[in-house]
């Protein structure tokens, strides 16, 4: 028996697709052909086979891992890789069957005293009933617990927990993968069809649908299909839009001394080989601000009856991607460094636009900056990123008049707006965070405090 390493095919793309379900487990037997990941990239999803029948000896993708052409995916133990034989070829290689009864799928037990059904009908001369043999389940069908309604049918975990989210009897659905393998496509097909032919709600129950309009009436139209990244960016900022209720404030920070004391570094960056921005200084001032105004770091539990402190500051980054808004995760800000700040900056930017970020890089936060400084504008209103209680908004820092003792004197300053959670963070709190993270933002000094 010799073992095999089954690899990712040709995909048909360059870029690497999303380990989206592991479908096998070390030790699990696998017919040739089987599903062992399900990979999904921004256009399809699609099931890598094994290209040998055996034994599973190690699993080397894990959900969330990025795989390219090539990228290994398992070993498996057994004969070497072959074509299926035929039904022909199948019948001349199995030996010549022998008549016998079948044997029962559930044995059937007498009551006490009284000789078993098989028995008892061969000492009457009786023909017994034959049992009723067992439902043959596909290959690779991942059973689910219990004798439920779904569990002989060929569906992977992931789409097992959706329908369980949806409340979806996957018996119900018609699966259209191979071998008539549910995908999360035919859950999503299926509960649309279900929502369409649900009756209509009663006005007020749900927001109104905007009307589709025909634009190409009015003249040349293009259509093109949002990426995936891009839709669920869409549906998360309706969802926390309405589920959240925002308030937002707004104030200035004078940066015009930390803008000197950053222009100092020059040198000692260039020997570092590092690129000094404002946004260290601005992370490590909110990781200030946050370790002293712990609410701004909280998040509700437990339906809102609990309020959750972290001790931990992760801070989110919203980076804008070509293929959309992604928000890695700068970890432990409070205890690192600038330069270890600003080394991770620009490190996580540049993965999020190369699409190189893996699903554990964008968990974990508790607050979040999103920066259009570099992009300009005065100001804005930034969406709270749930289960977060706010978000910083930055806007681009311009030179302003400032009144200092009778005389004008001209200052750097910052936009600021602060977006948050009324549940949670009242206007009180929300305006002594941001007038400490201003006096922080002027003074560098203070974050040494």
């Amino acid at each position: 028996m010799a073992e095999q390493t089954v690899v990712v095919p040709d995909i048909g793309g360059s870029e690497a697709a999303e380990v989206v379900e592991v479908l096998v487990a070390p030790g699990d037997t696998v017919a040739l052909e089987q599903g062992l990941i399900v990979l999904e990239s921004d256009k399809a999803s699609m099931e890598i086979p094994s290209t040998v029948a055996g034994t599973v000896v190690a699993v080397l993708a894990a959900e969330g891992d990025m795989l390219n052409e090539g990228a290994p995916v398992a070993v498996v133990t057994g004969a070497d890789a072959a074509e299926p034989a035929t039904d022909t070829e199948a019948e001349r290689a199995a030996p010549p069957a022998r008549e016998a009864a079948p044997a029962p799928s559930e044995p059937e037990h007498a009551k006490p005293g009284e000789a078993p059904p098989a028995a008892k009908a061969a000492a009457t001369g009786e023909p017994a009933a034959p049992a009723k043999p067992p439902a043959p389940t596909p290959a690779g069908a991942v059973a689910a617990p219990g004798t439920g309604r779904d569990s002989g049918v060929y569906a992977g975990p992931g789409v097992r927990r959706l329908a369980r989210e949806f409340g979806v009897p996957l018996a119900s659905v018609r699966g259209r993968g191979p071998r008539g393998r549910i995908l999360k496509e035919d859950l999503h097909a299926f509960v649309q069809k279900a929502l369409a032919a649900a009756p209509a709600a009663a006005p007020g129950a749900a927001l109104p649908s905007v009307p589709e309009v025909d634009f190409a009436a009015f003249g040349p139209v293009e259509v093109i299909e949002r990426s995936k990244i891009d839709k669920i960016t869409a549906a998360n900022m309706q969802r926390n839009w309405l589920n959240v209720p925002h308030v937002t404030q707004f104030d200035d920070a004078d940066i015009t001394e930390l803008e000197a004391f950053r222009k100092s570094l020059r040198a000692e960056a260039e020997r570092r080989g590092a690129k000094l921005t404002p946004l260290p200084f601005l992370f490590k001032a909110c990781a200030v601000a946050l370790t002293r105004h712990r609410k701004i770091n909280a998040s509700l539990s437990d339906g809102g009856a609990t309020l959750t402190y972290k001790r931990y500051v992760h801070i989110g980054m919203a980076v804008d991607t070509p293929a959309g808004l992604l928000v890695p995760v700068l970890r432990d800000v409070d205890r690192k460094p600038l330069w270890v700040l600003a080394e991770e900056i620009i490190d996580l930017a540049a993965r999020a636009r190369d699409r190189k970020l893996k699903p554990a890089d964008m968990q974990g936060a508790g607050f979040t900056i999103s920066s259009l400084g570099a992009l300009g504008g005065r100001g804005f209103t930034p969406i709270i990123n749930a289960p977060e209680v706010a978000i910083l908004g930055v806007g681009r820092a311009a030179v302003q008049a400032v009144q200092n003792h009778g005389e004008f004197e001209a200052r750097l300053r910052l936009p600021l707006a602060l977006s948050y959670d009324h549940r949670v963070v009242n206007g009180g709190d929300g305006a002594r965070f941001l007038t400490e993270l201003c006096q922080l933002l002027a003074d560098v000094r203070r974050l040494l405090l």
